[in-house]
């Protein structure tokens, strides 16, 4: 559906819509260029004089505004100055008393509907309804008593026609990408690529110069790289395309690119725009051995995430094994893809098998907690298994306990046997032990510091106990606890396994996605609106559950068994790798 982008502008210059003229052309009407190249320089698609992309686009956002100019070649208005003698004048919009009918140059500035609502964009598309006729009345003028060899001169004399229509499209590198793919078979993202319309057999009184189209996405990385802004980045591709669309190839010998960059040096010089042309900045760069290489992979770029709409409205995320690394530490790059998820309004959510505390104090080291984080005292969370449910301002929502009894059993139980056994009662660990094992839990785990007790009695007696955890030797956890627990348990309790060296006992018929769902009720968001990671066992339910279920590649068998996605390990920055490559 089309939307407006207005301001405050005379009656006569009140934006027009209409369908994109280069969604409408059929597939025989193409002929590519059969010496079509790679370019070094922008990858740009000259395709002739005809051209179609066959249908099936997705929808854009139209602000389309015709713009009216002087006549070309006349005394009309002139744009620019420097070189070609034109002199800078207040651009006013009259009624002409004049007999000769002015030509008419009209530009639509399209938007992708995959482009967010970023205002810098917003700022710069209306910014170009005035730049793209001002580059077009220079460059037309420019045809007239050009010695140029190397250009085609099929659009050579305008003076026959009564208007002159351009397209251009800001998009992001996904669908610059497929655009690419499909008319270069070029599996790549580029900067621009230019379409002609024209068809000289045509007798028309509008010239259809084509369609320009700019990836703001690529635009933003050379702006950052080349030292000006995105709007200086975008008006050189402008240009670039504009003398492709004009019989401009620099693809073609040494001598046509030295012509078309000589132009685009010219254009922008005297259009009082910053920055080198595209193609000499590519030869400066390939000079400095800084060329881009052509990146193949979906995975969208650090920072680039304002180009994207995100299509979850909430990512959960597994701790231990999974945001955190084997060292359980946060890695810069999981946390830099975290805070960035959140600026593009995406809320990231922990469900974990950790206590509330132990969460918030492996994560103020990566600057993840309190308002603008993702946990806190007063943000929602999923903790202990999903036996600990926060809601909205931090409210407890969910809670769920073991029965004394059978904690009485398992304490018994590991004081004869000497393992260690840690009690999670809220945000208090209790247990009978003193022993290196149970220090772990605080000092590699961060969970809350473990309190000895002097008895069973006297431990049940503190505190509710949501869940139990044994810690032994992986092995001794694999072939003698988890086999005696999970036929002990019964129906009083489930084991559950996160880490190979532990093994947590929680009461029946609970999990960490049976959490997730009470939150999910509660803040009024379906399944088909997340994302979940994870690596565990304990997170099947919540990969299973989610619309997109992600298990990290260290993750267990079972786990991946019945993820959607496998994605990196955790060492790998596996979290950020899915925020990037799934989320957006």
């Amino acid at each position: 559906m089309a939307r407006a982008m207005t301001r405050a502008i005379p009656f006569s210059l009140k934006p027009t819509f209409s369908k994109p003229r280069f969604l409408t052309f059929t597939p025989p009407h193409f002929r590519a260029n059969p010496s079509l190249k790679s370019s070094p320089i922008s990858g740009l698609l000259w395709v002739g004089n005809e051209f179609s992309n066959g249908g099936g686009w997705r929808a854009l956002r139209s602000p389309g505004m015709s713009v009216y100019c002087g006549g070309i070649g006349g005394s009309g208005v002139g744009f620019g100055g420097g070189e070609r003698g034109y002199r800078k004048v207040r651009r006013k919009v009259v009624k002409s008393k004049k007999k000769a009918k002015e030509l008419e140059l009209s530009v639509k500035i399209l938007i992708e509907e995959g482009l967010p609502n970023d205002p810098e964009v917003l700022s710069i598309s209306e910014m170009l309804r005035l730049n793209a006729p001002m580059a077009m009345k220079l460059a037309l003028d420019g045809l007239n008593n050009s010695d140029y060899k190397t250009r085609d001169t099929t659009i050579d004399d305008v003076a026959g026609y009564e208007t002159i229509e351009l397209s251009l499209l800001l998009c992001n590198d996904e669908f610059i990408r497929e655009l690419n793919k499909d008319w270069r078979d070029e599996d790549h993202a580029t900067d621009v690529l230019s379409m002609s319309q024209h068809i000289p057999e045509l007798k028309l009184p509008i010239l259809m110069l084509g369609d320009i189209v700019i990836s703001v996405e690529t635009a933003a990385r050379q702006a950052e790289e080349r030292g000006h802004t995105l709007l200086d980045e975008i008006r050189i591709l402008l240009v670039h395309g504009l003398l492709h669309l004009l019989g401009f190839d620099h693809e073609l010998s040494e001598e046509a690119e030295a012509e078309m960059e000589k132009e685009e040096e010219l254009l922008l010089k005297n259009l009082g725009w910053e920055g080198k042309g595209l193609i000499k900045s590519a030869c400066d760069a390939e000079n400095n051995g800084s060329l881009q290489v052509k990146d193949s992979d979906d995975r969208k770029k650090e920072g680039s995430l304002r180009f994207y709409r995100p299509k979850f409205k909430y990512i959960f995320c597994d701790m231990d094994g999974t945001l955190l690394n084997s060292k359980s530490q946060i890695s810069s790059a999981n946390a830099n893809a975290v805070r960035e998820a959140l600026s593009r309004g995406v809320q990231v959510v922990i469900a974990t098998g950790k206590a509330r505390p132990g969460a918030i104090d492996v994560l103020k080291t990566a600057d993840l907690v309190g308002r603008d984080g993702i946990v806190s005292e007063s943000s929602p969370g999923v903790f202990l298994q999903g036996l600990l449910v926060y809601g909205i301002q931090g409210r407890e929502i969910f809670r769920r306990n073991l029965d004394p009894d059978f904690c009485r059993e398992a304490f018994s139980y590991s004081w004869e046997h000497q393992i260690p056994l840690v009690a999670f009662c809220g945000d208090r660990c209790l247990t009978l032990f003193d022993h290196p094992l149970v220090d772990s839990l605080h000092s590699v785990y961060r969970e809350p510091k473990a309190e000895t007790m002097a008895s069973v009695d006297q431990l049940l007696a503190a505190a509710e106990v949501q869940k139990l955890v044994f810690l032994d030797t992986a092995e001794r956890v694999e072939t003698a606890i988890r086999p005696y627990w999970s036929e002990a348990a019964g129906n009083h309790a489930s084991v559950v396994q996160a880490i190979p060296d532990m093994l947590e006992i929680v009461p029946h018929g609970t999990s960490k996605g049976n959490g997730v769902k009470w939150l999910l009720q509660h803040l009024g968001v379906s399944a088909e609106e997340i994302m979940a990671i994870g690596d565990g066992e304990n997170d099947i339910e919540m990969l299973k559950l989610a619309k997109l279920g992600i298990a990290l590649s260290n993750g267990a068998e079972k786990t991946k068994a019945v993820a959607d996605v496998i994605g990196l390990s955790n060492d790998e920055h596996g979290v950020a790798d899915a925020i990037y490559r799934y989320a957006f």
